[in-house]
């Protein structure tokens, strides 16, 4: 009996502990947390004024220098009109510096809102952000991947790669979020939830 209490502690302990580390992200039926941000043109753009015009599609990236995160930015770029057509505006968010968004814009030709975010209090309120690990963010480092230097103040701290569809009333409609920075959703998927 005792065994079993004793194990049953360690678990609890143990899945506190993880619920510390992982961040969890937003649920269908969330209320999407306000925001306002400057764009890489310079432009304030704020959860409220977007939402007035329709639905919004978040995106968030690692940066830059992710393959998968170039790959999904440039698909959702590819196919806009089809989101654009469902009356939604489409934004990606990453803790880059802005510096480093133009570097992401240039590579993948985005047409559409891409917003460094400061402090992280975006991914903060969404529930995106996590902390790389050191052995981590050394391992990165050897393939010349400085997370300090691409995230200035942000330090090593990335989001998982999370999708929102936000409606009109400010309700998260579909959400996406996989810990797996490989696996990401389609657009297909994301349109069929406008």
């Amino acid at each position: 009996m005792k065994k079993n209490i004793s194990i049953l502690l360690l678990s609890v302990a143990f899945n506190f502990l993880n619920a510390q580390t992982y961040p969890t992200g937003l649920v269908v039926n969330d209320k999407a947390p306000e925001f306002t941000a400057k764009d890489q043109n310079n432009k304030s753009v704020t959860l409220t004024n977007l939402i007035k015009k329709g639905p919004i599609v978040i995106v968030f990236y690692r940066g830059e220098w992710c393959p998968y995160c170039n790959k999904q930015l440039k698909n959702l770029e590819d196919s806009l009109t089809l989101i654009v057509k469902k009356g939604a505006t489409l934004i990606a968010i990453t803790p880059e510096t802005r510096e480093n968004v133009d570097k992401t814009i240039t590579k993948t030709k985005l047409t559409y809102s891409v917003l460094s975010d400061d402090s992280l209090k975006i991914m903060n309120a969404y529930k995106v952000a996590f902390t790389l690990d050191a052995k981590t963010t050394e391992k990165y480092k050897g393939y010349g991947i400085s997370l300090n230097e691409r995230n200035g103040s942000n330090g090593n701290n990335l989001p998982v790669p999370a999708v929102y569809v936000i409606n009109k009333e400010g309700k998260i409609t579909y959400s996406y979020f996989d810990k797996d920075y490989r696996n990401r959703v389609s657009v297909k998927e994301i349109v069929s939830h406008l």
